[in-house]
């Protein structure tokens, strides 16, 4: 049975009373968290912790599916693989450092879950730096660091390539044997899965129905932040997305369908709920667009009383596509400001402003110059917590405190700090500051108006921990949460478009 989201039937009922004739599947972000597409926003193996995580197939027939892990710096791959997941599949694994604990060392992947895997590896398996270490000639150095420590935090994606048909050679070696009857006897046949043609041959365009979840856990601290991975919908409808392992296919830049063909439509939900509706050639912008936010908001907590930390995850899971020069080298920069390593090496900086308040209205603003173009890297740069990185990670510190050397929360390598006003509070981080361009445009309404969206495609969490060290004579108690972040989308016509409403 094919399934359809309710996010997707309410938009395209809205989109249809609007007046849209015959409308097909739209990128989107689903809310309930089910798609075609997995954004798990964070892994860290650094300060002795794990990263856990799981995809779950809710669907009637079975799912093959790109499972790729990007390092934060620039998004280069350090391990994908294919995985095949029969109806109501879960697949588990968590990314954790070798037992010797050496921080300098490659993450590694580790599961015990039945579920096919293409090619097959041997657990656990170390991520790889050929993808940035300059070993390989379609993928030369960036100019970030080529250590393998770089593997130690980053972002993951998982994409649907094709739906398994039922019935076929496919479908029979990846379905669980569950005959026994005894929770987790269940194996499928994987030496039975065919060659790439074969596998080809037995899929059909993917469908929806997958979800994760990801969690980063350090065992002996007692701490576990949680939290779900973002979903994208109606990613493509038009052709299946299946490629070999050892391929860079599909990637986040083959969003399509028919309405929008050869690129892809993209529903946003801008101005404070109006449904803006966007076509755009490149399949990639019509991904951006649906993570586009101007402002991202969220809590903060550096009460030292409480022994309290507070990290902001920020991940551009669409950043690699714009500022990659060596990848992608006709890609236009905008909505982003710099190529990576084009100023510095190991950077695309992104500069914002931000505002903080504690709980009674106070605030303290970092004010951003405004800045001519060319930007200046040192004027402009320097004087904000600029994000330089595709995963980047914002420490709260109370005013006057000393900046450490990792991040508070998560340890990370790939952080910046910000002295907040109080010890509890909020903040506004602004995406479309003055003087920056943080503009995505190419869309365009189907009424006739070229659309620009404003700020940068973003995901991510704040991460909290309290430590109570009175909770019990001998026992130091850790409280830990996530709370995702909200944001505010803005979008304006680059040209007259009085028919449309959705972006005024």
């Amino acid at each position: 049975m094919k399934r359809n989201s309710l996010t997707t039937a309410v938009v395209a009922g809205i989109a249809g009373v609007a007046g849209f004739a015959g409308l097909a599947n739209a990128v989107d972000l689903n809310p309930d968290g089910v798609g075609q597409v997995l954004i798990y926003p964070y892994y860290t193996v650094n300060k002795s912790q794990d990263t856990q995580f799981s995809v779950v197939n809710t669907a009637d027939v079975g799912k093959a599916v790109k499972v790729r892990f990007l390092e934060g710096y620039n998004s280069r791959e350090v391990l994908d693989f294919n995985l095949y997941l029969s109806p109501h599949d879960v697949w588990t694994a968590a990314i954790s450092q070798p037992g010797s604990g050496d921080a300098s060392s490659a993450a590694q992947l580790n599961t015990r879950d039945h579920s096919c895997i293409r090619p097959a590896l041997a657990f656990p398996y170390s991520f790889l730096p050929f993808a940035y270490d300059g070993t390989l000639a379609s993928e030369p150095t960036d100019g970030g660091p080529t250590s393998l420590d770089r593997t130690r935090e980053g972002y993951i994606e998982i994409i649907s390539m094709g739906d398994i048909r039922p019935l076929s050679d496919l479908d029979a070696a990846t379905t669980h044997d569950n005959s026994s009857g005894v929770p987790g006897a269940g194996t499928p046949n994987c030496a039975a899965i065919g060659d790439d043609t074969a596998i080809a041959a037995d899929l059909d365009i993917p469908t929806g129905g997958l979800f994760g979840a990801g969690s980063v856990v350090n065992v002996g601290q007692g701490t576990y932040y949680n939290y779900n991975a973002d979903a994208i919908e109606g990613f493509v409808d038009n052709s299946i997305l299946y490629y070999p392992t050892g391929s860079l296919q599909p990637s986040l830049q083959e969003a399509s369908n028919t309405v929008a063909a050869p690129g892809a439509r993209a529903f946003v939900f801008a101005n404070d709920g109006n449904l803006l509706t966007a076509d755009y050639p490149r399949g990639i912008d019509a991904v951006s667009a649906i993570f586009m936010a101007d402002s991202v908001y969220n809590e903060y907590n550096v009460d030292a009383g409480q022994g309290a930390t507070s990290d902001w995850v920020f991940t551009f899971p669409t950043k690699r596509f714009y500022v990659d020069k060596l990848l992608y080298p006709a890609a236009v920069t905008a909505p982003f400001e710099e190529p990576f390593g084009g100023t510095v090496d190991g950077e695309s900086r992104i500069n914002l402003g931000v505002t903080t308040y504690d709980r009674e209205e106070l605030n303290s603003v970092i004010v951003l110059p405004e800045c001519p173009s060319p930007v200046d890297p040192v004027h402009c740069f320097n004087q904000s917590p600029f994000l330089p990185y595709e995963v980047n990670v914002l420490s709260f510190l109370a005013d006057g405190s000393t900046a450490p050397t990792t991040s508070t929360v998560f340890g990370s390598n790939l952080f910046r700090t910000l002295n907040a006003v109080g010890l509890t509070g909020w903040a506004d981080v602004d995406l479309n500051a003055p003087g920056f361009g943080h503009v995505l445009g190419g869309g365009v309404s189907p009424t006739g108006g070229a659309v620009n969206i404003n700020g940068l495609p973003v995901t991510g969490f704040y991460a909290s921990n309290v430590i109570n060290a009175n909770a019990d004579p001998g026992v130091l108690a850790n409280y830990s949460g996530v709370f995702r972040h909200r944001a505010h989308r803005s979008c304006t016509f680059a040209t007259a478009n009085p028919n449309d409403l959705t972006c005024s």
